[in-house]
């Protein structure tokens, strides 16, 4: 890791700001142990508070270079404040320093979980997070307003028998050193955590991870480092791979959502600027981006990892750590909504209680006779089908077709066209798209890994971006789409009718810069001949009048169509799903002119790979 560290590109971090709007309500307490009593209203937003809480905030624990990060506790009423003999906790950015009691042990001891992040440890309550929930309909009368941004409520788990614990990372807050983002040292950092956690009296030894988002795709980096302290851990959408899912997906050069990423990076110390190392490194092979694949096949602890098919930034991530983990014991859960909503739902609260309970606390609850794999189907008519139970995923009975294109009658087709045909055009024209139809007569349920094996050809450019979608459309031929949140109002309508890829599900869909487009056989978990693995290595421009191969990778869908209804495959040089969400800029390729031309036929049978449920 030493040589990555020196390859990482630094700027001074932002200003930390130790204001209500940063850091929530309790930003000004005084370090230390505090009591929050039940009926305590946090924020008029959140339930007042179910439970008495022990709430200790700005531990100060030590990293394996010494290094130290500051963490907030929440614990059940009961245990006692201890800490081993002697210690000191240097607490504060003025160096106030409180002595911590001498020899204070025993009493009861938890199980506990983390919440790795770089958004503020008390984030869940400041006035820049406290309302985005609220926004996009989650009701946010179920939680207290403790909860790290995307963490667990520690007002539920609290009361459950179980520790919280909320890290701010190194170079965050007033942690010390300097912010990094994914890779080795943010995992060795976490796993420090962990075994320091372990050691503590007011912890039973066994500690667990979870939260969503950045929440997660921390910890696959985190239990990759194997601390020996981590008993299980609960994953629920996270990318695995800084470099496919985050920064140059499709091989793109598309900076801003890493750009908005690092603007949480406050402190006073220097950051990471993954950004700009996405301009300076353009190759996945690089050994920065190498040091963000996250090494989840290293990964032998229980997990149970909930995913979706609709989040443009997570699912690919999710999915691939899937294939890939090592361990034995392993759920997959596939739900049909937002992320937050989903994790909030007090229903999967509960079943995120049972998996911690069962291997935490050696409760026989039957967990382990859990479905391995619970799928979704979509319709986007408001009749999906959740919690499937299968034994893999794809389920079994799970058949590819190969849908070819025809360029002439622009449908898809069982047989490639005995000659070429030709579909094409204008990138800068109001259309610049060419789509493809099949129209069922039965009700058919396609599931698993699309993919798009085309013939292409750039006239006016050397260079070709490239953006496909699989969409539903209804007997009228109008697009469906759905909406992941639960409730649409009418300022959450005007903000994402057009844009907001993570909270709008249109279909499976894929990029790719053709220049980018070498392909290998994957290295792990790549399910060969359903997902093709991009390396990323290269780049080969295009000549004029050169025809390449290409495969694409879509996203895994579960999509239900009706007799009548018809699967639409389009393919365009516009960014078809928008932004990542709002106030994001949508990518917009800088190289598309000219015309792009799809050969269909022939010598260059282009076609649409899809599963399809019997």
């Amino acid at each position: 890791m030493s040589n990555v560290k020196d390859m990482m590109i630094r700027k001074p971090s932002l200003k930390y700001r130790n204001v209500r709007e940063y850091e929530g309500k309790y930003y000004d307490w005084e370090a230390g142990e505090h009591l929050l009593r039940k009926g305590t209203v946090v924020d008029e937003v959140f339930h007042p508070l179910e439970h008495d809480i022990r709430f200790i905030k700005d531990l100060q624990v030590p990293m394996r270079d010494g290094v130290k990060i500051l963490t907030d506790v929440y614990l059940p009423v009961g245990v006692p404040l201890s800490f081993p003999e002697g210690d000191t906790m240097d607490l504060s950015s003025d160096s106030k320093t409180i002595e911590a009691p001498s020899g204070a042990v025993g009493g009861a001891s938890f199980p506990a979980i983390i919440a790795w992040s770089p958004y503020g440890k008390n984030s869940g309550n400041a006035d820049r997070f406290k309302n985005l929930f609220g926004l996009l309909g989650l009701d946010q009368k179920r939680m207290s307003g403790l909860q790290k941004f995307e963490g667990p409520d520690p007002d539920y788990w609290c009361a459950q028998g179980y520790a919280i614990v909320y890290p701010d990372p190194r170079g965050i807050g007033r942690s010390e050193g300097d912010s990094t983002m994914l890779g080795t040292q943010e995992g060795q950092d976490g796993a420090d955590l962990v075994e320091w956690v372990a050691r503590q009296p007011w912890c039973n030894g066994k500690v667990a991870m979870s939260g969503t988002s950045y929440l997660s795709f921390s910890q696959w980096f985190i239990a990759a480092e194997r601390p020996e302290h981590l008993v299980c851990t609960q994953v629920t959408e996270a990318l695995t791979d800084g470099y496919r899912d985050m920064c140059l997906v499709g091989g793109m050069p598309d900076y801003v959502f890493t750009e908005g990423i690092q603007n949480n990076h406050e402190g006073f110390g220097l950051r990471e600027d993954v950004a700009e190392e996405s301009r300076q490194y353009p190759f996945a092979n690089h050994p920065l981006w190498q040091d963000k694949i996250a090494r989840v096949w290293d990964i032998e602890i229980p997990i149970l990892v909930v995913a979706s098919y609709s989040n443009v930034l997570h699912t690919d991530g999710t999915f691939r750590a899937w294939r890939q983990l090592g361990s034995k014991e392993k759920w997959l859960r596939i739900h049909d909504n937002l992320e937050w909503q989903d994790y909030y739902e007090p229903k999967y609260v509960e079943e995120r209680l049972r998996f911690f309970d069962y291997y935490m606390k050696g409760i026989d609850n039957g967990w382990k006779d859990t479905p391995t794999v619970r799928y979704c189907l979509h319709d986007m008519e408001g009749h999906n089908k959740v919690d499937q139970p299968a034994t893999e995923f794809p389920p079994v009975g799970t058949e590819y077709k190969k849908l070819y294109l025809n360029g002439l009658t622009r449908q898809l087709q069982s047989e490639a066209p005995a000659t070429d045909t030709l579909a094409f055009y204008l990138c800068e024209s109001d259309a610049p798209k060419a789509s493809f139809y099949l129209t069922v007569n039965e009700e058919t349920n396609f599931i698993g890994y699309p993919k798009a094996h085309l013939f292409v050809e750039a006239d006016g450019s050397d260079e070709m971006d490239l953006f496909l979608i699989v969409q539903k459309l209804d007997n009228q031929f109008n697009v469906l789409r759905q909406f992941t949140i639960p409730s649409l109002s009418p300022r959450t309508h005007d903000m994402l009718e057009n844009h907001g890829g993570v909270a709008k599900y249109s279909g499976p869909y894929g990029r790719l810069r053709v220049s980018r487009r070498h392909t290998e056989v994957s290295p792990r978990g790549g399910l060969e001949g359903a997902i093709p693995y991009l390396t990323f290595d290269r780049e080969e421009k295009l000549s004029k009048g050169e025809i390449v191969e290409i495969e694409v990778p879509l996203a895994p869908t579960g999509l239900t169509l009706y007799p009548g209804e018809t699967l639409r495959f389009m393919v365009s040089s516009q960014n078809i799903t928008g932004n990542v969400h709002p106030g994001v800029p949508a990518y917009v390729s800088p190289d598309n002119h000219g015309r792009h031309i799809i050969h269909c036929g022939g010598e260059y049978q282009s076609y649409l790979q899809i599963g399809v449920l019997k």
